[in-house]
């Protein structure tokens, strides 16, 4: 079965590498096929198969101005994923928060064996 919530078409969509490139690309402003083609040295029916999936995501957006289809960032559907990640801060940070204690822990129990010597 296919995911059709938002979240799940999002997070597939930013699941590939040279999608997540090419939005970083496009939130720093329009950018077209080929410009985005050029860093990945991909054929632009890749690139255009990488565009589809982002635009189905709705994470992106082709303009028209002349011959040119720029393409630029539509960050709404990262809101949806910003907001599913950060139900889930405080659980990291609390875990981190231990290992931190438990670093520090085995650092004194370290530096306490070493004077022993």
């Amino acid at each position: 079965m296919m995911a059709t919530d938002q979240l799940s078409v999002t997070f597939a969509a930013l699941a590939d590498p040279t999608r997540r490139a090419i939005l970083a690309r496009v939130a720093r402003g329009e950018a077209t096929v080929m410009e985005l083609a050029g860093p990945f040295k991909l054929k632009l029916p890749t690139v255009s198969k990488h565009l589809k999936v982002l635009r189905e995501a709705g994470l992106v957006t082709q303009g028209r101005q002349a011959q040119w289809r720029p393409c630029r960032l539509e960050a709404a559907p990262l809101k949806g994923v910003a907001d599913w990640v950060e139900r889930y801060r405080g659980l990291w940070e609390e875990r981190m928060g231990q290992l931190d204690d438990y670093l520090q822990e085995l650092k004194t129990e370290e530096e306490k064996h070493d004077r022993q010597k």
